[in-house]
C-alpha cells in the first residue's frame, strides 16, 4: 500500500465520504539529540506555542523565585497550563499572586472568554467581571511576574522581549532545544508574550529532555516541572482536555502540552523520547488524532489505554444536535530514519 501523502494525513469523514484532510509534519527524537521517526518535514521552522510553556518556567526554579515564594507542585503544573478557566484554576491563579503580592491587575495576558462556558455564565450572572485571570495562560504570566519581583526587576515591562525574564527563557529554551539563541526568531504569542520559532525536530529534542531531563545542564528544573505536571494534570488542561486526559491515561508515563495552531507536544518517560506535531494548517482539531497515531505506532500503551483515549484516537465528529455524523482519522505511517 502506498503511503498517503502528507496532504491526506488525517482524514475528516462526513459519513461514509472524506470531506476535508490536513497535512501534518511530526519529529521523534531521543534525549540524545537524534531524530527517529518523522513524517514530513521534521525541520519545518515552527512557532511551538505553549507547547514551549515548560521550558518558559525553568527560569522561575532556577532563579528561586518558586522556592521563596513557597510555590507547590500545583503552582508549578499552573505555570506551564492553557487552561480551561475553570474555578480552581482561577483559584489557583489567586493563590499564585497573593503569594507573590501582587493583585490581578498586574497581569498582562488579557482576558478572554474561558473554555468552561458554564462556570463563566454563573460567574458573569452573579455579578462577576471577566478579568485576566480567566485567560488560558494566566498561570504563566504570574510565574513570570514572580520571579521578576523576586529578582527585583521591573513587573511592568515583564512580557517584553528585552525584559530578563524573557532573556533568561529564551536562553533555557535555546540550551534545552539545542538551537542558537541567535537563530531562534520571536513574535508575540496570542497573551502577549515573545513566542519562539524553531525547527520542529529541535522542538522535539526538548520534550525528549523533559521526558528525561538527567545529565543535562536544566535537569533539575525540568524534573520538577515534568513531575508536577503528570501530577496535577488537570490544572495543566481541565475537564475533557486532551493534555489532562492523557497524562492521566498513561499515569505519569507521557507528558503532554498542546499549542495553539495545531501543535502538540509529547515526551515519553522512562525512554527519553520527544515528539512533535504540527498540523500545517492549524487546526486542532487535527492534532488530538495525530498524536494519538504518533504514540500508537512507537508502541507506547496498552489496548486499554487506547481504549480508554478513544475519544481522542479517533475523534467524532458531531452536527449541531450532538448527533455522531462522522469521525477524524489518522492516514499516515511514520517514517525511520536512518542514523549516520
Amino acid at each position: 500500500m502506498t503511503q498517503p501523502s502528507a496532504h491526506g494525513a488525517i482524514k475528516v469523514y462526513r459519513g461514509d465520504y472524506v470531506e476535508s484532510t490536513h497535512a501534518i509534519h511530526a519529529a521523534v527524537v531521543d534525549r540524545n539529540g537524534q531524530l527517529l521517526y518523522k513524517y514530513g518535514d521534521p525541520e519545518r521552522l515552527t512557532f511551538a506555542r505553549s507547547s514551549m510553556k515548560p521550558f518558559q518556567a525553568v527560569p522561575l526554579i532556577e532563579t528561586g523565585a518558586a522556592a521563596h515564594f513557597g510555590f507547590t507542585a500545583n503552582d508549578l503544573a499552573l505555570a506551564c497550563a492553557s487552561h480551561n478557566g475553570e474555578d480552581f484554576h482561577r483559584s489557583g491563579v489567586h493563590t499564585m499572586l497573593e503569594r507573590v503580592g501582587i493583585g490581578e491587575d498586574a497581569l498582562q495576558c488579557g482576558a478572554h472568554v474561558p473554555r468552561d462556558r458554564k462556570g463563566y455564565e454563573k460567574h458573569i450572572l452573579g455579578g462577576g467581571d471577566l478579568t485576566p485571570v480567566f485567560s488560558n495562560c494566566s498561570g504563566k504570566h504570574s510565574g513570570m511576574l514572580a520571579t521578576a519581583v523576586y529578582m527585583k526587576e521591573d513587573v511592568d515591562t515583564y512580557r517584553e522581549m528585552d525584559h530578563p525574564v524573557q532573556q533568561r527563557i529564551l536562553q533555557v529554551i535555546a540550551e534545552v532545544c539545542d538551537y542558537p539563541a541567535e537563530q531562534i526568531a520571536t513574535s508575540v504569542d496570542g497573551c502577549g508574550v515573545p513566542v519562539h520559532r524553531l525547527p520542529l525536530a529541535n522542538a522535539a529534542y526538548g520534550y525528549a529532555r523533559l521526558a528525561e531531563p538527567e545529565g543535562t545542564k536544566h535537569a533539575a528544573a525540568l524534573r520538577k516541572v515534568r513531575e508536577a505536571m503528570t501530577a496535577h494534570p488537570e490544572l495543566v488542561g481541565g475537564t475533557r482536555r486532551f493534555d489532562t486526559d492523557v497524562m492521566k491515561a498513561y499515569g505519569g508515563k507521557v507528558v503532554a502540552k498542546v499549542g495553539a495552531e495545531g501543535v502538540q507536544g509529547i515526551g515519553i518517560v522512562g525512554e527519553g523520547l520527544g515528539v512533535l506535531v504540527k498540523v500545517e494548517d492549524g487546526n486542532e482539531r487535527a492534532t488530538k488524532a495525530a498524536a494519538m497515531a504518533v504514540l500508537k505506532q512507537l508502541g507506547v500503551g496498552s489496548a486499554e489505554t487506547f481504549a480508554e483515549l478513544e475519544a481522542y484516537v479517533e475523534p467524532p465528529v458531531y452536527n449541531v444536535r450532538k448527533e455522531k455524523i462522522g469521525k477524524i482519522v489518522a492516514d499516515f505511517t511514520l517514517e525511520r530514519v536512518q542514523s549516520s
